[in-house]
């Protein structure tokens, strides 16, 4: 049973919200292209994980050679501090842990979505070839001497073009989410030859910042860095959450079933897959190929949530928080020196591989 609890008047307007009295999911809708369902636990799971990134990035910022208390980090932010505590904060502190917010939250709403389409919680960037075509297109760079801007360039184009590779090679009268795993695989281990073989012909020092760069990191991150992200994830977002977040819940039921509900199944399905490679590019293009973000934030969120679906916003919140609270554990968890961020999450996301893959072997799914 729905009830409408508010329709929008005037001339061509369709805008509509209903709640269902047996679930308490509420949805708005604006005409028939946007579709946003509001479910309290999987909202309150949002806030929580965005309220709990927030908090690890204050700890962050107050964090290092010159430590802060949350307060006067508050304060500084608010424009209270003192000139050396505004330099500190806003011009060396600040842009490294938005950094981590944005990579966290693009990398959580592209793994949703890749999860989503291929129907398996291991689908994800990183196992489906993404994330190594950014590395490979790095790489290029910096074997040819390149500067930093350039590198962020190499990647955003080595993602797309893998994503575009991928795309084409699993296309067949559609997209089918076990052709796209078994395509990606196949692209992911011509990749990673690859980027080993570049690896061994560069010298000593581009090798060197290479690896770095590959294994992911925050370190020196500054306004410029972060601005093409920032403005890729506000444009990108909306559209994969209220344009694509409908027609995504419509295909796990399957896509004849979809279809029966009206959804364009094909389109919907290629305008989130390009989405999310985009926000990917854009994310190693910032950081890194951070791994194992964009694999265990939508599982970790669903889990929280308990709901169905690829719950879009809550796995972006959960990502957000999960690279920055591991970006300040590399940075305060161990002695001597800091670690890389993708250190931290690659430990962590190997031991929630492992997990995952014996409780899908319990379950009796593998």
């Amino acid at each position: 049973m729905r009830t409408v609890t508010g329709t929008g008047a005037g001339a061509g307007a369709a805008t509509d919200t209903r709640t269902d009295t047996r679930t308490g999911v509420r949805t708005l809708r604006a005409g028939s292209a946007l579709s946003l369902r509001f479910r309290p636990r999987a909202l309150a799971a949002a806030v929580a994980c965005l309220l709990a990134a927030l908090a690890a990035g204050v700890a962050t910022i107050g964090s290092g050679d010159y430590p802060m208390s949350p307060a006067e980090v508050l304060t500084t932010l608010t424009g209270g501090g003192t000139p050396a505590q505004d330099f500190i904060v806003n011009e060396l502190r600040l842009p490294r842990v938005l950094a981590a917010l944005l990579v966290g939250a693009s990398l959580g709403l592209a793994g949703a979505v890749f999860q989503s389409v291929v129907r398996n919680p291991l689908g994800s960037p990183d196992m489906l070839g993404i994330t190594q075509g950014a590395s490979t297109g790095a790489l290029l760079v910096v074997l040819a001497g390149g500067s930093s801007a350039a590198l962020a360039g190499g990647a955003i184009a080595g993602g797309l073009l893998t994503g575009l590779l991928i795309h084409l090679l699993a296309w067949r009268r559609g997209i089918h989410g076990y052709r796209l795993v078994l395509t990606g695989i196949g692209v992911l281990a011509m990749l990673t030859g690859v980027n080993g073989y570049l690896l061994t012909r560069g010298k000593l020092m581009e090798a060197s910042r290479a690896i770095l760069w590959i294994t992911g990191s925050l370190d020196g991150r500054g306004w410029p860095e972060l601005t093409p992200l920032l403005i890729a994830l506000a444009v990108l977002g909306p559209v994969v959450v209220l344009g694509c977040g409908r027609a995504l819940r419509m295909t796990e039921m399957g896509d004849d079933a979809a279809h029966a509900l009206g959804v364009s199944v094909e389109r919907s399905r290629t305008a989130a897959l390009g989405s999310a490679v985009v926000l990917v590019s854009f994310a190693a293009a910032c950081a890194g190929p951070v791994s194992f973000v964009a694999l265990t934030a939508p599982q970790l969120a669903k889990r929280l949530t308990r709901a169905p679906g690829p719950n879009l916003l809550p796995a972006a919140c959960m990502g957000a928080a999960v690279l920055v609270i591991a970006d300040w554990a590399a940075q305060n968890l161990f002695t001597g020196r800091q670690l890389p961020v993708g250190v931290v999450t690659g430990l962590l996301g190997g031991c929630y591989l492992v997990w995952l893959l014996a409780t899908q072997r319990r379950a009796g799914r593998i």
